[in-house]
């Protein structure tokens, strides 16, 4: 990969996502047509953290695949030569393996490593890792799409 620091107002204009939805706050390292690693970072702020759980915040494990889907739709963007029109949406397809191993926590630090497995056509599938402290948080396999509006 190469080193990068793409920060929150270019991620923004690259996803359509918006507060409380919009789940990655930096890229870090890109190489184009194969992988991405992106983070986010978790604060109490999150509006998720007042019913999961009162007392012992845990960031769900649904929003941790869709951080990585993020992520992976914003590989679509830094890769200059196949990037979709500025109005593209794009859409989670399906998600496959997805494994919980440890839970996240205001104040931690999400790191996603995304990967291109392959593309068929339209449809990406991706290989994501997230860690906190290199200790590894959740695996799955997904795939995405987008749809030029």
């Amino acid at each position: 990969m190469s080193e990068t620091n793409i920060d929150i107002i270019k991620v923004m204009q690259w996803l359509p996502h918006r507060y409380p939805m919009l789940l990655v706050d930096r890229i870090v390292d890109f190489e184009p047509d194969n992988s991405i690693r992106a983070i986010k970072n978790v604060t109490i702020n999150e509006p998720f953290f007042q019913g999961h759980f009162p007392g012992h915040p845990i960031m769900p494990g649904v929003l941790i695949v869709e951080a990585m889907a993020q992520a992976a739709a914003l590989l679509f963007r830094v890769d200059e030569e196949n990037t979709p029109g500025e109005d593209a949406t794009y859409y989670f397809v399906g998600i496959d393996k997805a494994r919980f191993k440890r839970p996240v926590q205001p104040g931690d630090q999400l790191v996603m490593n995304i990967k291109i497995k392959r593309k068929m056509r339209g449809i990406w599938k991706f290989e994501g890792t997230a860690t906190v402290d290199d200790k590894v948080c959740c695996t799955s396999e997904f795939m995405c799409t987008y749809k030029e509006d």
